[in-house]
């Protein structure tokens, strides 16, 4: 990996985020209650801790990531793992283990690193998830520096996200959100988010709980009105927080069977074994 950066959050410029205490409030409620049936909030917490441990193990030495273990990752990645397909084989993932290799160059402003990024694929509506690949791999990898920065937290030129779903204000679906999606606010909404958790009683894993909190804010959008990019990923479930793992990618492997949601170029699903990885990933979480 590369050195710690020059260039630190703190000197990043921020926008003003114009929050909904009501809908934060009644977001954190339907998270909490939602997790009991599931063993509880602190298993998501648990889970996205394992999660970072599996991203930093694999990516400790950028240059000799291998196919295999890249692979293992984009299983946790959900709005990557159907359309990467193309890039799993070892000639194309030679340039995609290249550009994973600049997204960490922390000499350069992460906005223009994640454009660097997205300038080694094809440049159209069928790879738009191609950002979201760069910035789910900079978040796990590092998610002290990088906040959740997918196209669903906030997407600008759609006008749709997280941000929209907590943004105060009257007809907020009929208004387009003066705030861009770049790499300051998403800072800036997790500082807010952060800060409103700590005044509503909850004081540890902070990181973790914004990470949870997005999702189930997004999750119950999904479930209200979904548009068809997110039926396609998301398929109509028996619970909102059935979305909410799937958002943060703890659905990416089948108990029991090591049958993935990941998908080949055909369309099948890759079976891999992820238990070296993730053995691994619980060692580290535990030491």
């Amino acid at each position: 990996m590369a050195s710690i950066s020059a260039i630190k959050p703190s000197d990043v410029e921020r926008p003003v985020l114009d929050l909904s205490g009501d809908a934060l409030r009644a977001g954190i409620q339907v998270m909490v209650k939602g997790a009991e049936e599931h063993g509880g909030i602190e298993r998501y917490v648990d889970a996205l801790k394992l999660k970072s441990s599996m991203f930093q193990q694999a990516m400790d030495d950028i240059g000799n990531l291998e196919l295999e273990a890249f692979m293992g990752l984009c299983t946790f990645m959900a709005t990557v793992r159907r359309r990467i397909g193309p890039w799993l084989n070892e000639d194309a993932f030679a340039d995609v283990r290249e550009g994973l290799a600049k997204l960490f160059d922390h000499e350069q402003p992460v906005d223009s690193r994640i454009e660097v990024f997205c300038a080694g694929f094809p440049n159209d509506k069928k790879h738009r998830w191609v950002r979201d690949l760069a910035t789910e791999m900079m978040h796990n990898v590092e998610p002290e520096r990088y906040p959740l920065m997918n196209r669903w937290v906030w997407d600008a030129k759609a006008n749709t996200g997280v941000l929209r779903e907590i943004w105060h204000g009257e007809n907020v679906d009929h208004i387009t959100i003066p705030v861009g999606d770049g790499y300051g606010t998403y800072l800036m909404l997790r500082e807010e988010l952060s800060q409103f958790l700590s005044e509503n009683g909850f004081f540890r894993d902070i990181l973790q709980y914004v990470d949870i909190l997005c999702a189930q804010v997004y999750a119950q959008y999904i479930c209200e009105q979904g548009g068809s990019y997110l039926r396609t990923d998301f398929s109509a479930p028996e619970d909102p927080m059935q979305h909410t793992r799937r958002l943060l990618g703890l659905d990416g492997v089948r108990p029991g069977s090591g049958r993935t949601r990941l998908k080949s170029i055909d369309g099948e699903a890759f079976v891999i074994d992820d238990t070296p990885l993730l053995n691994q990933a619980k060692t580290n979480a535990n030491s």
